[in-house]
């Protein structure tokens, strides 16, 4: 980050403190104010004679003063802006050269965008009492926002005497200089600044910088020199000078300052690196790539500095299309030192599956676990394997740990009650659907919490605990009133009860609109037509249900025989129950169907 980037602008209301000391005792003065020139108001130092000479107000006009001030504050700490302002006004009446006051005004004039009548009650605050920090460094944003920069270059020079220990008024200066490309005033209020706060690397390549635009080299080296030269038992400078050499044609030169460091460090990662870049652009590649592998397989240089590394070596691998074979290598001989952090692991899984090699990274997504077992990313990636291969014993492994580490991660709730009901552990699934709920926020995904509702709903109605199953049908609705999932089961389980089929009807019907070639979906529709005498309109529906793959299922199978029965078609009913029965299932009574030839209820 340049220095420049460090401008810091400060506009805002005073707190009732700084109002009440800086409230002055001046009495109103008669005709127009004019300010005086900047460069008078502020080359002075601070004395009586600097600040303008007002009379003073009677006991009487200053307690009305103060009356009107505080009451102006206190409107305003209560939201009531114009009441404040109109209060303020009463008190500029009685006492126009208050500096408090004026500054106030100046708040309401910005928020109102009156520029103009800001500048100049903000102008008056300052030549009335010059010592107040925050009237000067709100008066300087104003020109700086108004990109008036004369002006408020002469103002902060000002105020860069005035208050020696704020280094603010410096840093806006070399905003404004460097926008100007002034390099000699740059270079002097870096100087100025480097009296203030001692020598560093962040000025001095500052200045570097600036002497190179200026094309200075011989005081752009010696700056980076006297650096080296001021701090001489900090290697790290040595490493910053060469490398300003290096960038600037003195190889050698840069070298020589790189082995130094190293013979006398010779884990100095920083030293390490620079020496490889070396090697790079001098076009020895061979000893660039061999220091680059001394320094990843160093223990003692820090990771980050290792992951800057491993991004480059990739990046010139994608670039030069070469093997990636050497990355794979060299991660899997850092990993084998680095095992107490995560993020060259993570690096690794993500590089692996950027080259389509997605089983190869599952092994490593495992050893960011074991190193960082809430890492969220790598658990979600094996949960993701885990479920499309239908593995669910890794999904209960995977999500048992994710609830711990991760307790308000309401995923891993979701597929862990998954897990439990494909391993036949319904209690279980209960149980941890049950916690997720305590986890729901304001800003939980509502498809998630119905889908939570949606599991508990086919447990009880598992359970054969109808009425708490239709209560959790009724909450996952609630949540989400378009889950289909939960539209399809709830119509369904009402159908084989022979429950409130208007509003099983109106479920399922929304269902298949909303899904006209799901198999599952035209069957419910067709079984509560059904149950509700509709046989024709059931026909309809269970023979689009076949033509979608419903033929697959021994239940819609048997179901079509049903309809197919009492739509008279008897032969073609019998067919559909000895299809579903070498299908294997179906239900009770599908034998005795097959034997009497008929139809009968369950």
């Amino acid at each position: 980050m340049t220095i420049r980037s460090r401008l810091l602008r400060t506009v805002g209301c005073l707190c009732l403190c700084v109002l009440m000391t800086a409230c002055g005792t001046f009495r109103r003065t008669k005709g127009e104010w004019k300010p005086k020139p900047f460069e008078e108001t502020f080359s002075k130092k601070l004395s009586p004679e600097g600040v303008p000479a007002v009379p003073e107000l009677s006991d009487e006009e200053q307690r009305k003063f103060d009356y009107f001030f505080l009451e102006a504050h206190r409107l305003k700490i209560k939201e009531d802006y114009a009441g404040a302002f109109e209060l303020l006004r009463h008190a500029l009446h009685i006492h126009p050269g208050s500096p408090s006051a004026l500054y106030e005004m100046a708040q309401y004039h910005l928020y109102l965008k009156q520029l103009p009548e800001a500048r100049v009650s903000l102008e008056k605050a300052v030549e009335l009492q010059p010592d107040n920090y925050w009237y000067a460094q709100a008066l300087s944003t104003l020109y700086l926002q108004q990109n008036e920069l004369g002006e408020a270059i002469v103002l902060l020079e000002a105020m860069s005497r005035r208050f020696p220990l704020r280094p603010e008024p410096l840093y806006s200066l070399l905003e404004i200089y460097g926008k100007q490309e002034r390099y000699d005033q740059l270079i002097t209020t870096l100087d100025r600044l480097e009296r203030r706060m001692g020598k560093s690397e962040q000025l001095s390549m500052e200045k570097f910088r600036i002497y190179l635009r200026m094309q200075n080299i011989t005081k752009a080296f010696r700056e980076i020199e006297t650096l080296v030269e001021e701090y001489p038992a900090d290697l790290r400078y040595r490493v910053v000078l060469g490398d300003v050499y290096l960038q600037n044609g003195k190889e050698e030169d840069a070298y020589k300052l790189y082995r130094e460091v190293l013979d006398a460090e010779p884990d100095h990662a920083m030293a390490i690196y620079s020496l490889a870049s070396y090697y790079d652009k001098t076009g020895q590649q061979a000893l660039y790539r061999a220091q680059l592998d001394t320094l990843l397989l160093n223990r003692k240089v820090p990771v980050e500095t290792k992951l800057t590394v491993m991004r480059q070596v990739i990046g010139e691998a994608e670039r030069s299309e070469r093997d990636s074979s050497r990355v794979t290598m060299l991660f899997d001989r850092i990993l084998e030192q680095e095992s107490d952090d995560s993020r060259l692991s993570m690096l690794y899984a993500q590089y692996l599956i950027s080259k389509g090699k997605e089983k190869a990274s599952l092994p490593v997504f495992r050893q960011v676990l074991n190193i960082e077992p809430a890492n969220t990313a790598a658990r979600m990636t094996l949960l993701g394997e885990a479920v499309r291969n239908a593995d669910y014993e890794e999904v209960i492994r995977l999500c048992e740990v994710g609830t711990e580490v991760n307790p308000e991660m309401l995923e891993f709730y979701f597929y862990l009650a998954i897990g439990y009901n494909q391993a036949e552990r319904p209690d279980d699934a209960l149980a941890v659907c049950l916690k997720a709920l305590t986890y729901v926020t304001a800003e939980s995904k509502k498809e998630v919490v119905s889908d939570f509702y949606a599991i508990m709903g086919d447990i009880y109605h598992a359970k054969k605990q109808n009425s708490e199953a239709y209560a959790a049908y009724e909450s996952a609705l609630s949540y989400y009133p378009s889950n289909i999932g939960v539209l399809n089961n709830y119509a369904y389980y009402l159908s084989l009860g022979r429950e409130n089929l208007d509003k099983a009807e109106e479920m399922s019907y929304r269902t298949v609109k909303a899904e006209p070639n799901n198999a599952t979906f035209l069957d419910t529709y067709a079984w509560i037509l059904f149950e509700k005498g509709k046989y024709v309109e059931a026909r309809i529906y269970i023979d689009e249900a076949m033509k979608n793959k419903g033929n697959e299922s021994v239940v819609i199978v048997e179901h079509c025989g049903d309809i197919y029965y009492m739509n008279g078609n008897v032969e073609e009913a019998l067919g559909y129950w000895q299809r579903a029965n070498e299908m294997g299932g179906g239900s009770k009574n599908l034998k005795r169907k097959i034997e009497m030839k008929k139809y009968i209820p369950e």
